[in-house]
């Protein structure tokens, strides 16, 4: 364990932007994106204003908890790879106890808010995903199987679903079709970096599929998971959730993830992780958006 793990001593000056850069802003902007797009589609009229600031708030509020609570486990890890080693805790610029500190309090403000002013519901299911991001992956998951990413997910694919329920109080099998999607969309969009970053998981000793199987057998990974998130892509159309405005651009943009999937495939190496990894979150904030114009325009 490093010093930087321990010491009580926080650094000379910690500035607002080292808190900030420990809750991962640009993922949890994502999360509360995929949560707004649950809460605006669970309802055919005007989201009640209540659940809509209070709900979004506290759902972002418990991302960014979990997020530097990744930070502060993950910090080891963090220092032996290059992508994350500008990060404030393993560069010196922010210590374990003020991180710990910020986690807790934002953990609190979120269960609170989402207690008193959204729903108990909300706050459960809320708490139950911040812990298994913050714990169950992060602790568990990440060290001990190449699987940790598919399980993991499954806390990261909640946002849409919380926002649902955020504003209906219950869980229905809508709000379950965003999860899933989430769901089968994090392999594929994860494991291009996993690729690309393979040495550092390795030496970090992080059993990430392509460390463990290889990046050959993880291209075809990623292969048959766009197949299977273009086919899990179709549900709200089939089930009536969505029209035709949504199913053209569902399949458009399920066609192009495959396209770039299949050329990492056929690409020797790395070459083709990085765009195949960009792709991924254009595709997901674009096919939540058509969701939405559908919702609005049908």
């Amino acid at each position: 364990m490093s010093t930087n793990e321990i010491t009580a001593d926080a650094p000379e000056s910690i500035s607002w932007r080292h808190y900030y850069g420990l809750t991962k802003p640009k993922v949890v902007l994502l999360i509360s994106f995929t949560a707004l797009a649950g809460m605006l589609l669970s309802t055919p009229g005007a989201v009640p204003w209540q659940p809509l600031v209070f709900g979004l708030l506290g759902i972002s509020l418990a991302a960014a908890a979990g997020a530097v609570v990744n930070h502060i486990i993950d910090q080891r890890i963090d220092s032996l790879m290059f992508r994350t080693q500008g990060r404030p805790l393993p560069s010196g610029r922010m210590d374990t106890v003020h991180a710990a500190v910020f986690a807790s309090l934002l953990t609190l403000g979120s269960m609170l808010t989402l207690w008193l002013l959204v729903n108990p519901l909300t706050a459960l299911l809320t708490f139950l995903a911040f812990i298994g991001y913050a714990v169950v992956y992060t602790v568990f998951l990440k060290r001990s199987t190449p699987q940790n990413i598919v399980w993991g997910g499954l806390a990261g694919a909640a946002p849409p679903l919380l926002g649902w329920c955020s504003v209906t109080g219950e869980v229905t099998t809508e709000s379950f079709i965003l999860l899933l999607i989430i769901f089968v969309w994090t392999p594929p969009h994860f494991w291009p970096l996993a690729i690309k970053r393979r040495h550092e998981y390795a030496r970090a000793h992080i059993p990430m599929l392509p460390v463990t199987h290889g990046v050959e057998f993880t291209k075809l990974q990623i292969l048959l998971y766009t197949f299977m998130l273009f086919a899990v892509s179709l549900m709200p159309f089939i089930v009536h959730m969505s029209g035709l405005v949504y199913l053209v651009g569902a399949v458009v943009l399920g066609a192009g993830f495959i396209y770039h999937a299949f050329r990492l495939w056929r690409s020797a190496g790395d070459h083709h992780a990085m765009r195949t990894f960009g792709f991924s979150i254009f595709y997901l904030s674009l096919l939540f958006t058509v969701l939405l114009v559908d919702h609005y325009i049908t």
